[in-house]
């Protein structure tokens, strides 16, 4: 099998409709976070049994076709011994890994961060390749204040997004190329167009450069919305709207799927404003999809709470939400679908 069929072979399992992807990459200080609220120690051991928690859940291959996973977690098993990568693929589910570094700032660029992690990345790429992971996941940043991202930031992280997704691709992972321009702020949705377009726009003369093939990669962005201090919420259909426009004015028709990333939205907000997008545009050129990870776990986490129990009850959890996403992908979700379990 060549480099470009096993690609083509993660793509068309990753890209199903009524199927999106489950995040749960998060990092030792964010899963830390995200276990905090609910009384959880984040200790290896409650890591392991939540996301083994999160793999088993019954019937979610019907509506999550990929998992991002965090390094740690390609290595951990289940119970019976079985290693979580091959837990997913048995259930048709892909397996991938979160590959950056983290943030820090961007010198001599006040209030925009850049990403790391491109040293030995290759390398490690190979590792992951081996125990399971079939595409990775890099993440850049983009505060919004008056006078952020820069002209500096905007081309500085298409450079690292654009050469992560080269060597990815070399390899025969699939990259997901992830730029979140933040919501953050008291920014009205119109400045987050803007933003989102500039960034875009330089990503894929980015990936133009450095030859990453669109077919064979998942672009994981944003959707266009006020800031959270905005004192006015955007409408489904508005945020729909102005998310379409500017997707269609940057993301060639090569890209086989957008899975939109929910940054810090509530699960129901994130579900509506997807299917508002798949509602009013079903003729859009590529597959508009989910890779939420707090909106599909936060429910989750809180019917668990760390107790083995409570396991049955997280994983129905698990399932309604990813359900619920699988119908907004179709464009079918509806708000009276959260009252039944």
């Amino acid at each position: 099998m060549t480099i470009v069929d096993e690609l083509q072979a993660t793509i068309e399992q990753m890209i199903q409709p009524g199927k999106g992807i489950l995040a749960a990459d998060e990092s030792l200080p964010t899963i830390a976070k995200r276990f905090a609220p609910v009384g959880v120690e984040s200790t290896e051991e409650n890591r392991r049994a939540y996301r083994t928690l999160l793999f088993t859940a019954p019937g979610i291959e019907k509506y999550i076709g990929a998992v991002i996973l965090f390094e740690e977690t390609l290595g951990q098993t289940r119970d019976d011994g079985t290693p979580l990568p091959e837990v997913l693929a048995q259930r048709g589910i892909v397996p991938g890994v979160k590959v950056d570094k983290g943030k820090g700032p961007l010198p001599f660029s006040p209030g925009d961060l850049i990403t790391y992690g491109l040293d030995g990345l290759a390398e490690r790429l190979q590792q992951y390749k081996k125990q399971g992971a079939r595409f990775a996941k890099w993440r850049e940043v983009y505060p919004i204040t008056d006078h952020n991202p820069t002209p500096l930031a905007i081309s500085a992280n298409a450079e690292m997004l654009a050469r992560y997704a080269a060597l990815c691709q070399e390899q025969g992972i699939v990259p997901i190329v992830e730029p979140e321009v933040l919501m953050d702020g008291d920014h009205r949705l119109s400045r987050c167009a803007e933003v989102t377009e500039a960034v875009q726009k330089e990503i894929f003369h980015a990936l133009y450069r450095h030859h990453v093939m669109l077919e064979y990669m998942i672009l994981k962005p944003n959707m266009v919305l006020p800031g959270k201090e905005h004192p006015i919420k955007a409408r489904p259909r508005e945020v729909a709207e102005a998310t379409v426009r500017v997707f269609r004015r940057t993301v060639p028709v090569a890209v086989p799927g957008i899975n939109f990333l929910s940054g810090g939205l509530g699960p129901e907000d994130a579900t509506a404003y997807l299917n508002a997008m798949n509602a009013e545009y079903p003729d859009a050129p590529w597959m508009l999809s989910f890779s939420f990870g707090r909106a599909l776990q936060q429910p989750v986490l809180r019917a668990w709470r760390g107790k083995e129990q409570n396991a049955p009850a997280a994983q129905r959890a698990l399932l309604k939400r990813a359900r619920l996403n699988g119908a907004a992908q179709l464009g079918r979700y509806r708000a009276a679908m959260e009252k039944v379990d």
